[in-house]
């Protein structure tokens, strides 16, 4: 049976590694041993509109390999050039199925990343983790699920003092 597993190649080098395992299969006639072979990247959103789009890398340095846990199939891949080695060592360990839909779904652009809801409520205590009141505690005064802000009761010189903040500015 086919699972995927992570092969450890030399960043910046994915594609070619990619393209060598593809070659290597068809050469020795392993194609029953193996599924697909994927290099995880996203399209980049650019601010400013270029010509060419480009790809991220989702996983610098790695590769996902579909294919059977044999030893022939191992060789194949960990004596391929600029493969280091599989996550898990000599025993490589497979990736869950969610886990490859997951990011099969973010190569697809699936995949809409929301923010946390919080469960704030009305005079809790938060810390402020970034922005110029990092380090303060605040009072929890009001929350806007909408715009995602909420307006915490800081102690500034002995006065409690309003500060608006976004809620990935603030631990709970």
């Amino acid at each position: 049976m086919k699972n995927w597993y992570v092969a450890q190649v030399y960043a910046g080098c994915e594609e070619l590694v990619e393209k060598d395992l593809l070659a290597q299969i068809e050469r020795q006639g392993l194609q029953h041993l193996f599924g697909e072979v994927l290099v995880p990247s996203a399209k980049m959103k650019e601010f400013v509109p270029v010509s060419q789009s480009k790809d991220q890398r989702l996983f610098p340095g790695y590769v996902l390999i579909e294919m059977e846990l044999v030893a022939e199939a191992i060789k194949l891949v960990t004596s391929s050039p600029r493969v280091m080695r599989f996550l898990g060592g000599k025993n490589p360990v497979a990736l869950s199925y969610k886990e490859v839909e997951r990011i099969k779904a973010n190569v697809e652009g699936a995949v809409v990343v929301q923010a946390s809801t919080i469960d704030l409520v009305k005079g809790s205590e938060v810390d402020i983790s970034s922005g110029p009141f990092s380090g303060f505690v605040g009072i929890v005064e009001e929350v806007d699920e909408e715009t995602e802000k909420v307006k915490v009761m800081v102690s500034i010189f002995g006065r409690l003092t309003p500060v608006e903040l976004s809620f990935d500015q603030i631990k709970h």
